[in-house]
C-alpha cells in the first residue's frame, strides 16, 4: 500500500513539477495534507513547556578585508539595487546583522582597510567604506544589528611590537574612539564590539574595554568575544567572574554547528559569529541552508553571521565569489544575486531577533532538520531543510558523512498553535536546473482538524511555513551584462571633495593609498594619490614589506603602464609600477610579476618580484627625492622594457613568468610617496 502511495506521489510530483515548469504563476510541489498518507514519524512544534533561546538574527561581515572594494564605485542605480537585496526587508536577504572590520591599515584577507587614526594624534571617521555601508544598511532598516571587530591595528598603537596589547588602555581607547565617531559623525549606534578578530585575547584587554566604554556613557554596547575558538575563551569566563561578567556573548568562527560544554555552561549567547565563506554555487547555498539550522539545533547558536556580505572584490583574491551575492565589475554595471541570498531570506524574512526558538527543533528521521520560531504573539515559523552531504559542504570544518533520501514528515501544531488554520509557504530546490526554485512562494497550506500535516520531502530542498504574509522574491531587471575591465584606462586622481578616500578600482594590498591634496603645488600634481603609512601595521596576516595597489584585469598580459611618480623620503625612498602581478591578499608577500623600481638614492632595478628576490636588471638614472618622475612599464610576450621621462631606460629584458596578473603601484618600504596621471593600455 505505501510503496503504491509513493509511487502515485511520484507521479503527481512529475506533474506537478512539469507544470510548475511551464507556469511562472506557482511551483505546484505536492504538499500531502493527509496525516495518514505519512509513513514517516510525527514531530511536534509546541510551546506548553515554554520557549527555547531567544533569536539574535542572521548577518554578514563587510571587511576582513576589503570585501565591499569594488562596491562603493558601482554606478546607480546597481548599487542602491545591490543594497536593497542584502538590507532591505522583505526583499532579498533582509539581513537583521551587519558587522563590520574596523580598519586597521593591515591585509586581513583581500586587502587592507583604512583606519581612522593612522598616527597617535590623527584622527579621520571619513576613511574608507564601512562607514557608507553602514549607513546605508541602516537606511533600509533602521533595527540593524551593527558590529565592529579589529583585524589589524595601526602601528603606533603596538610601540614597536606587533601586538595590540601593549598598552591595553591605548588600545581600548582607539577602539572606543571608533564606536564615538561612528555616532557623532553618521548618527550610527554600534551595538556590539569584538576584540582582535581570530587571534588571542587578553583577559585584562576585555576588562579595561569594558570600563572604558562604561566611563564614556556606552554601557549599551555589549561586548563579544572571542571571535575564534570556543575555548580558551569560555573556560576563561567560567574561572574568572569579573570576565565572565563583562562578556555578553560568546562568537566562535566556523563552529561546524557545534559548541562545547563549558561555553554552555557560562549561561550567555552563543553566537557562530563568523561562517560560510564558502562559493557562491548551490553547494554554498546547501552549507548555508544547513547551518543557518543546524547551528542552533546542534550547538544552540542563536546568531549566525556569513564571511562575507558581497563578493566585491577581484575574483582572483582569496577566496573569490564567497559573498551571499556577487558584485566585482563596478566598470560595467553588472552583478549576480546568488542562491544564498534567497537561502537566507527563508529564515530573515520570517523571524526577527527577539522572536525564540521553540524548543521542539531537531532532525528529520531520513535526514535533514527544522527548527521553529515565535514571535510570542500567535506568529509561527518553520525552516525544513534536507540538505544533502555532497550538496552542502562548507569550505571548513570537515562535515562528517550523513544520509538525506526522501521522506515524508508530519508535523503537528500544539499549543498556543493548535488553532492555527493556514500556512504561507516558501520553497528553494537547489541542484539540477530543470528542478530547480529559489524561495518560490506555493500556494498556502490548510491545516487539518487535528492540527497537523505532512510534507513530501527530496533531498536537497527548503521550505518555510509561517503564519506571516510578508514574504517576497523582490527583484529588479536585469542589470548589465559582464564585461572585462576596460583595455584602456585613466586616472589624474583631480577630485576635489572625494566622496570616497581611495581612488576607484585600486585594490590596496599593503598599505594605504588615499587621495591627497598638495596644498603647496599649484600645478598639475595638485591632486594624486598618495600611499601614506610611515610604519609597519600591527598585523593580522603576512602584510608584504612594500607597499602595493593592484588594478584591473588578472587577465592582461601585453600592456603598457605609465604614471608619475613623486618619492618624499631622501635616499632610502623608492617607488615602483609593475604589471602580470600574479597574487594578492593574505598571499601578497609572495607576489611575482614585472616590477620597475627608481629610488632616490639614483638607482633604477627591474624585479620579478615584488619581494625583490629576481633581479632582472639594475642601474643609475638621474633621480632624486622631491621630484615629480614619468614611469613607462611595456610588457610584450618574454620582454619588457622602461621608460623615465620618455626616454628609454632600459629594454628588452626577458620576462618569462608569469604570463599575466594585476597592474600595481606602490613604495619600497612603509615611506610617504604619491602617484599621479596612472595610465593603462592592455591588448585585446
Amino acid at each position: 500500500m505505501a510503496e503504491r502511495l509513493l509511487q502515485a506521489s511520484r507521479q503527481r510530483r512529475v506533474k506537478a513539477m512539469t507544470a510548475a515548469a511551464g507556469s511562472a504563476r506557482q511551483a505546484a510541489v505536492p504538499l500531502l495534507l493527509c496525516a495518514l498518507l505519512a509513513p514517516g514519524g510525527a514531530y511536534v512544534l509546541d510551546d506548553s513547556d515554554g520557549l527555547g533561546r531567544e533569536f539574535d538574527g542572521i548577518g554578514a561581515v563587510s571587511g576582513g578585508g576589503a570585501t565591499s572594494r569594488l562596491l562603493v564605485n558601482y554606478p546607480e542605480p546597481y548599487r542602491s539595487q545591490i543594497l536593497d537585496y542584502l538590507f532591505k526587508p522583505n526583499f532579498g536577504a533582509s539581513l537583521h546583522i551587519l558587522k563590520v572590520e574596523i580598519g586597521g591599515d593591515g591585509q586581513t584577507t583581500d586587502g587592507t582597510e583604512p583606519s581612522h587614526m593612522h598616527y597617535a594624534l590623527d584622527e579621520d571617521y571619513f576613511r574608507g567604506y564601512e562607514w557608507w555601508l553602514m549607513k546605508e544598511a541602516k537606511k533600509r532598516n533602521s533595527n540593524i544589528t551593527l558590529m565592529g571587530l579589529p583585524w589589524s591595528f595601526p602601528g603606533w598603537l603596538g610601540k614597536g611590537f606587533n601586538w595590540p596589547y601593549v598598552n591595553c588602555q591605548l588600545t581600548a581607547y582607539y577602539v572606543m574612539t571608533w564606536i564615538v565617531g561612528a555616532k557623532h559623525y553618521h548618527d550610527l549606534d554600534i551595538d556590539y564590539i569584538g576584540i582582535w578578530n581570530e587571534r588571542s585575547f587578553d583577559v585584562n584587554y576585555i576588562k579595561v574595554l569594558r570600563r572604558m566604554l562604561n566611563y564614556q556613557g556606552l554601557q549599551q554596547v555589549k561586548i563579544i568575544a572571542s571571535d575564534n575558538l570556543w575555548e580558551p575563551i569560555s573556560a576563561s569566563m567560567l574561572h574568572d567572574p569579573e570576565l565572565l561578567e563583562v562578556i555578553d556573548v560568546i562568537g566562535a568562527h566556523y563552529p561546524g554547528t557545534h559548541t562545547v560544554k563549558d561555553a554552555r555552561l557560562t549561561k550567555k549567547k552563543l553566537w557562530s559569529s563568523e561562517d560560510f565563506s564558502t562559493s557562491n554555487n548551490d553547494v554554498g547555498a546547501g552549507c548555508w541552508g544547513r547551518i543557518l539550522n543546524q547551528n542552533y539545533i546542534n550547538g544552540y547558536m542563536t546568531a549566525t553571521i556569513a564571511w562575507n556580505l558581497v563578493a566585491s572584490y577581484y575574483e582572483q583574491l582569496p577566496y573569490g565569489r564567497c559573498g551571499l551575492m556577487t558584485a566585482q565589475e563596478p566598470w560595467s554595471g553588472h552583478y549576480a544575486v546568488e542562491a544564498p541570498i534567497w537561502i537566507s531570506a527563508h529564515t530573515t524574512q520570517f523571524t526577527q531577533p527577539g522572536w525564540y526558538y521553540l524548543k521542539t527543533v531537531g532532525h528529520l528521521e531520513k535526514g535533514g532538520s527544522y527548527v521553529a520560531l515565535t514571535d510570542g504573539l500567535g506568529n509561527l515559523t518553520i525552516i525544513i531543510e534536507t540538505m544533502s552531504h555532497k550538496h552542502s559542504m562548507c569550505i571548513r570544518p570537515f562535515l562528517p558523512y550523513f544520509n538525506v533520501s526522501q521522506q515524508f514528515a508530519t508535523f503537528v501544531l500544539k499549543g498556543s498553535f493548535s488553532e492555527i488554520p493556514e500556512l504561507q509557504v516558501w520553497y528553494t530546490k537547489l541542484g539540477k536546473p530543470s528542478e530547480r526554485f529559489l524561495f518560490k512562494q506555493l500556494d498556502s497550506l490548510w491545516i487539518n482538524s487535528g492540527g497537523s500535516f505532512t510534507l513530501e520531502l527530496q533531498e536537497d530542498e527548503l521550505f518555510t511555513l509561517t503564519t506571516l504574509t510578508t514574504g517576497r522574491k523582490g527583484s529588479y531587471p536585469l542589470p548589465p551584462k559582464s564585461q572585462p575591465f576596460p583595455c584602456v584606462y585613466n586616472d589624474d586622481f583631480n577630485v576635489d571633495y572625494p566622496f570616497f578616500s581611495e581612488a576607484p578600482n585600486f585594490a590596496d594590498q599593503t598599505g594605504v593609498f588615499e587621495y591627497f591634496m598638495n596644498i603647496e603645488d599649484p600645478g598639475e600634481h595638485r591632486f594624486t594619490l598618495r600611499q601614506v603609512l610611515n610604519q609597519r601595521p600591527i598585523t593580522w596576516a603576512a602584510d608584504a614589506f612594500n607597499t602595493i595597489s593592484v588594478i584591473g584585469d588578472y587577465q592582461w598580459s601585453n600592456l603598457t603602464i605609465k604614471c608619475d611618480v613623486y618619492i618624499e623620503t631622501p635616499e632610502k625612498g623608492g617607488v615602483f609600477i609593475a604589471g602580470r602581478v600574479n597574487k594578492g591578499g593574505i598571499l601578497i608577500r609572495s607576489a611575482r610579476g614585472v616590477f620597475f623600481w627608481i629610488f632616490a638614492d639614483g638607482t633604477y632595478r627591474v624585479t620579478g618580484d615584488l619581494a625583490g628576490w629576481t633581479i632582472y636588471t639594475v642601474g643609475h638614472a638621474d633621480i632624486t627625492a622631491k621630484k615629480w618622475y614619468t614611469l613607462t612599464l611595456t610588457i610584450k610576450g618574454g620582454f619588457s622594457s622602461g621608460l623615465l621621462n620618455g626616454r628609454p631606460l632600459w629594454k628588452n629584458v626577458s620576462v618569462t613568468f608569469p604570463k599575466h596578473g594585476w597592474a600595481a603601484i606602490g613604495t619600497h618600504s612603509f615611506e610617504f610617496a604619491q602617484f599621479d596621471n596612472f595610465h593603462v593600455e592592455a591588448a585585446h
